[in-house]
């Protein structure tokens, strides 16, 4: 890498303080998480199921999620329903037989109901998995959540309920996420142990 080239790169001050205000803008949905957090507790109580998706790092964050819930967050106590929808031989077979598409929608078609709830994570909001997974889970009388970035996409006006991060740098919104579900998780197991 030139000099130049490393001139015009930032610095990790740079890199710590964007992600410092993002997040300080982000605090101000402290609102927005509690109603996240009482739709998860009712659903939870009333014996549904939490699922997450999303592609890429997204899938990643709705997996750290699901593992938050069933294994253990801060204290010891019994695992609480919850299921990533990136399991690879359904995703495979569903991409391979038909489309990509359908990867999540075919999932909450099969296993959501009444007492569940959806959490899709995406940084865009306009990939077509997703939005056929928030469309499937309105169809089936699942909670539909949608945490996003940017604007919102398409996703923000057809899921029930969304979180967007004001930001636009996928880093940014997925570092929020994370934030946002620690705080869920955290909450949610005290109320519920």
């Amino acid at each position: 890498m030139s000099n130049t080239d490393q001139k015009n790169q930032p610095s990790v001050d740079q890199l710590l303080q964007e992600a410092t205000q993002s997040k300080a803008r982000f605090a101000t949905q402290a609102d927005k998480i509690t109603q996240l957090i009482d739709l998860t507790e009712k659903a939870v109580r009333a014996g549904g199921t939490i699922f997450a998706c999303g592609n890429g790092g997204s899938a990643c964050d709705a997996m750290h999620f699901v593992e938050e819930c069933v294994a253990r967050y801060s204290k010891e106590r019994p695992g609480i329903k919850a299921m990533h929808l990136g399991d690879p031989g359904i995703v495979s077979c569903w991409a391979n037989d038909y489309s990509f598409d359908g990867i999540f929608e075919r999932q909450i078609q099969t296993f959501a109901g009444e007492n569940d709830i959806l959490f899709a994570f995406s940084t865009s909001g306009n990939s077509e998995n997703i939005l056929r997974a928030l469309k499937a889970a309105n169809e089936k009388g699942c909670h539909s959540v949608a945490m996003l970035g940017k604007q919102g996409g398409a996703a923000k006006s057809m899921a029930r309920t969304s979180l967007i991060v004001d930001s636009d740098n996928t880093a940014r919104i997925q570092e929020a996420h994370i934030t946002a579900v620690h705080v869920i998780v955290e909450i949610l197991e005290n109320r519920l142990f």
